[in-house]
């Protein structure tokens, strides 16, 4: 039930009284007095309420009427005693969009998707767990934390810790908002048995981890919990065992007064990983990379499903630049071991899926589903034959990037898709918007749209990019090396100067893709013609062509593809050494005058020379395996001086 402030007036003028929390959740209702009539304004143009506007004979009724009106196109916000909002965040691990698994998560849909927003260009920024991860936790780019591997020197719990993390990330910030915060599942990896108390991870008012060497084993986890010893939990399948710990933590969050986040962090579908020692890197010749197991009682599911047979799915010419052109097309051992794999994937994820409904349901019972924002994403995208790929991430391409994102909760509209580009970094600004908490000002994201006004807006005024960095190496997961050799050897299971850097371009006008690598090949694809990249429009001397038909005489939305490369680079120029603002806003470190904030407004041929000719270019002094400066090349773009040739004041 809706209640209203105590204080209005019929008299001439403009009074305002408030829905009940409605002003947390963006839809502000206000009441103007017109000669003793009430006319409804709701402060967002929404049209289901703005139909309604009219002369109501009382204030109950007009209550009434306005919760109606817009009940079937966004979830009201609670009334009864001013409370700031819980949330639940799913996380799952290597869960793509690409290869379609969301469409094998019925609960998920049915109590999400169809519940909430849908966002089709969701990005991580860095196709690797650890980075990613932190990444998303912090609001930074894997740039700007240093955590660029799963492993030490480079990354994983342990870098984290140096990098001084433990107090600047999210469960921290939010308990110094007074709320309650909960995790269980994956949270870093090299997490293990040995330093998950050097220190604790700090900010949870509960937490249960997985810990390594055991976080992949679905069937041999061990967990932390709290400050306690860690405990095996050999023979229990792991998403159950989240399942347990998950709703625990949820009822005792139910119990206190404070608000709460409750993060859930299943393994699945990652792969299952056996390895010796408490790191990869520990692990040498005894790393042992299978498909993920299924709960014995989904086991029977899918038995006809095959990866889906796209154009890029081990095509027939080699695409690519680097290592990954040199890949041999599979044969019908390494086609058939793919779809299996595929197969246990999306049987992995049906408990993923039945843990949303218990969640969802738990929530209804303890009443606070309707004060509940719910996110789902995953930590990073995955591939399985596409480019001739093995299973596996770490590329740049879309299976590997592109992952899901849902959104529901109160004042969110109901199943609805969002075109708008997002990324990992945008989710803890998008957190700080939810709790009312004001953005620190060294977040490299900004908060997505979530309502509708939100998403009107942003259709002009959100930034068009996302950017993609990866250093060191790329794994080929289960029984097939990149070569094509089976078992034995490990060796043939990673490529290493698989360093690169990249920007995604989506808008209405473009859809491209343009990378960097530490070899200093590029690419250039415009996915509005070839969305599954398949044809690099970037080419050079020492680049030859293939596929040479398609690239002649090609452009790029009528501009030539060398104009709009020169222009993409000195974005990712920007990009790739951003910080805070600059990462939201780069065109304004290459225009100070503001005058250009999107690809489209820099093809302007006025500025030909200074990104043809003068600007400064991508490129790298030496691979590396993580992000060492030096290695880096140029850090900081030249500047656009409005009004002068670049000639005149060089």
């Amino acid at each position: 039930m809706f209640g209203f402030g105590s204080s209005w007036s019929d008299g001439i003028g403009i009074e305002r009284t408030y829905l009940d929390q409605i002003d947390r959740t963006r839809l502000e209702i206000a009441y103007r007095s017109r000669g003793g009539q009430l006319i409804l304004v709701e402060e967002f143009a929404f049209e289901m309420l703005s139909s309604r506007r009219g002369i109501w004979p009382a204030l109950g009724f007009v209550a009434l009427t306005a919760v109606a009106a817009a009940h079937d196109q966004f979830q009201a916000p609670l009334a009864g005693p001013a409370k700031k909002p819980n949330i639940v965040f799913f996380l799952t691990d290597d869960q793509d969009v690409q290869l379609d698994s969301v469409s094998y998560q019925p609960l998920l849909k049915k109590y999400l998707i169809d519940e909430g927003l849908k966002y089709e260009h969701h990005f991580c920024t860095v196709a690797l767990c650890c980075p990613s991860r932190v990444n998303l936790w912090t609001g930074k780019a894997a740039h700007n934390t240093n955590v660029t591997d799963v492993n030490p020197p480079h990354g994983g719990y342990p870098k984290f810790i140096s990098q001084g993390l433990n107090d600047k990330y999210l469960p921290v910030w939010l308990q110094n908002a007074e709320y309650d915060a909960y995790y269980t599942g994956k949270l870093f990896n090299s997490h293990n048995v040995d330093n998950y108390a050097t220190p604790f991870p700090a900010g949870f008012t509960g937490s249960d981890f997985l810990l390594d060497p055991y976080t992949y084993r679905y069937l041999n986890s061990t967990w932390q919990r709290n400050q306690d010893p860690p405990i095996s939990y050999e023979g229990q399948y792991t998403t159950d065992v989240i399942a347990t710990k998950a709703l625990g933590f949820l009822n005792e969050a139910a119990e206190s007064d404070k608000p709460f986040f409750l993060a859930i962090a299943p393994v699945a579908p990652h792969s299952n990983v056996e390895f010796n020692g408490n790191n990869l890197s520990d692990a040498g010749s005894l790393l042992r990379v299978t498909p993920p197991i299924a709960a014995e009682r989904h086991k029977h599911l899918f038995k006809d499903v095959k990866v889906p047979r796209t154009p890029n799915f081990n095509p027939d010419s080699p695409s690519g630049v680097s290592w990954i052109r040199e890949l041999p097309q599979q044969n019908q051992s390494q086609l058939d071991y793919n779809d299996e794999f595929y197969r246990s994937r999306l049987r992995a994820l049906q408990a993923v899926d039945e843990l949303i409904e218990t969640v969802v349901n738990t929530l209804e019972e303890r009443g606070i589903l309707d004060n509940t924002y719910i996110i789902y994403t995953a930590d990073n995208g995955y591939h399985i034959g596409q480019h001739r790929l093995p299973p596996g991430k770490e590329c740049g391409y879309e299976e590997d990037v592109n992952v899901p994102l849902v959104v529901r909760g109160p004042g969110i509209p109901r199943n609805r898709t969002v075109d708008q580009v997002t990324s990992h970094t945008d989710l803890v600004p998008t957190i700080f918007k939810l709790l009312g908490l004001d953005p620190h000002e060294d977040f490299d994201g900004v908060s997505i749209p979530l309502t509708h006004a939100d998403l009107e807006a942003d259709v002009s005024t959100r930034h068009e990019h996302i950017t993609l960095e990866y250093w060191g190496f790329a794994l080929a997961e289960g029984q097939y090396g990149f070569d094509g050799s089976s078992g034995g050897d490990r060796s043939s299971s990673f490529r290493w100067n698989n360093t690169y850097k990249a920007v995604r371009v989506v808008s209405e006008k473009y859809n491209l893709y343009y990378s960097v690598w530490c070899s200093n090949e590029h690419e250039l694809y415009d996915l509005s013609v070839d969305p599954y990249q398949l044809h690099n429009l970037y080419t050079t001397a020492d680049a030859p062509l293939t596929n040479t038909d398609i690239r002649l005489n090609s452009t790029i939305s009528g501009f030539p593809i060398e104009k709009v490369a020169s222009r993409l680079d000195a974005l990712l120029l920007v990009l790739k050494s951003c910080r805070g603002i600059t990462c939201i806003k780069p065109w304004d470190v290459l225009h100070p005058a503001g005058n250009v904030r999107k690809l489209n407004d820099a093809l302007e041929s006025e500025y030909d020379e200074f990104y043809e000719e003068a600007q400064r270019k991508v490129e790298f002094s030496r691979c590396e395996t993580g992000y060492i400066l030096d290695a880096e090349g140029p850090q900081e773009a030249l500047v656009y001086r409005d009004g002068l040739r670049w000639s005149e004041w060089t």
